[in-house]
């Protein structure tokens, strides 16, 4: 195994509590919550002058888990390819952190979580959160650190989303910010995804308004929420590349069966993402994405001045859920506002995926990216 290619060992995941009453979180609803624990998990050492902190932010169904592996498991954390020994966020050289979103299931609090008013899951008792709520409880995460400026902010998709927000509300904690296949705010079209998901949740019978923990999750509209939003996920050709028209192997009899690769495989990922995610999670955070508008009014000069950070702008050419205009838009903002911003569109044919996939190119493009941040800020 090459220096490169090392992966980080067994990792624990770790969790802060804060806002305890009466000092609740005040969230853009103006509903307040507390207390509120956050799930996090941190990778490589922080250095004296706590200056080498890189903050990774989690798309929709992500988690703190971000990179080595867990006690026991197979599979390594969801961005473990960029996270490690030599790798493009060598942790040889940096203190990465990532924590499990407000809203999330995987121990950070969310609607599965114990509401302490009635010792029962919040459920749909569970105030709406924002993505401005997620990056404002991560604040305290990084206080609680004792870190006063992050290196940089990095994320796709959702992650992207939050990265845009600590730019807006957090400009003097952040040196830089690496935005990855996202969005100023939501379209429609992304609105219209999302909402067929939800429905498809609230359908099911087992969803019971909510209320059905301790019983049958509504297993499958959750299922059916994932299998749309796989498919948004990809594009026409990595869909030709990867299925084609290929029958599967064991090709049903039954009428409306599962004949071919493509419907085998959305099947597969919708019935997984049953076992390790919760369906009112999955209606808050897609919410807070749908409510997501950095603009929030004003005019689209206005929203990034007054930024000193470095910002480098990711997109992906085959990218049909997050656009590259919209990648755009962000690099348009940034220059009207005159940020130090670096636009670079990848020629992918993974489809928003590609985020998760471009190991090489992202690294070349972050690594150089990181190390001109580094020089401007040892000058």
């Amino acid at each position: 195994m090459t220096e490169c290619s090392k992966s980080i060992e067994t990792v624990e995941t770790k969790y802060f509590t804060f806002a305890n009453p009466p000092n609740e979180l005040a969230l853009e609803s103006g509903e307040k919550l507390g207390p509120i624990t956050l799930a996090y998990e941190t990778y490589g050492k922080l250095n004296e002058q706590k200056s080498n902190a890189v903050l990774i932010l989690h798309a929709l169904s992500g988690d703190a888990h971000a990179a080595g592996f867990h006690e026991g498991d197979k599979n390594p954390g969801w961005w473990d390819v960029m996270i490690g020994p030599g790798k493009c966020f060598d942790t040889e050289q940096y203190f990465v952190i990532c924590s499990n979103v407000i809203g999330g299931c995987k121990g950070s609090t969310g609607p599965s979580s114990i509401n302490p008013k009635t010792n029962k899951p919040y459920a749909l008792e569970f105030p709406i959160i924002t993505i401005k709520d997620m990056v404002n409880a991560q604040r305290h995460l990084i206080d609680h650190l004792g870190i006063e400026k992050l290196l940089t902010v990095v994320g796709g998709s959702m992650g992207g989303m939050q990265v845009l927000q600590w730019m807006v509300s957090y400009p003097d904690r952040i040196l830089s910010a690496i935005p990855i296949a996202t969005a100023l705010k939501h379209t429609p079209q992304q609105i219209a995804f999302n909402e067929v998901g939800r429905q498809a949740i609230m359908a099911d019978p087992d969803w019971k308004n909510g209320n059905y923990y301790g019983d049958s999750p509504p297993a499958k509209g959750l299922a059916v929420a994932r299998m749309i939003g796989h498919i948004t996920y990809m594009s026409d050709i990595s869909m030709i590349e990867k299925f084609g028209r290929r029958f599967t192997p064991n090709k049903q009899l039954l009428k409306f069966g599962i004949d071919f690769e493509v419907e085998q495989y959305l099947r597969y990922r919708g019935d997984n993402f049953v076992k390790r995610f919760d369906a009112n999670s999955y209606l808050y955070i897609t919410k807070a994405n749908d409510y997501f508008n950095i603009l929030n009014g004003k005019n689209i000069n206005e929203i990034f001045k007054g930024l000193k950070a470095k910002v480098l702008v990711i997109a992906f050419k085959s990218d049909w859920l997050y656009p590259a205009y919209q990648s755009q838009e962000i690099v348009r903002a940034c220059k009207l506002a005159g940020v130090d911003v670096t636009y670079c569109e990848i020629n992918s044919t993974y489809g928003h995926d590609a985020f998760l996939l471009e190991v090489e190119e992202e690294t070349h493009l972050i690594k150089h990216f990181l190390k001109t941040v580094l020089n401007g800020y040892g000058d």
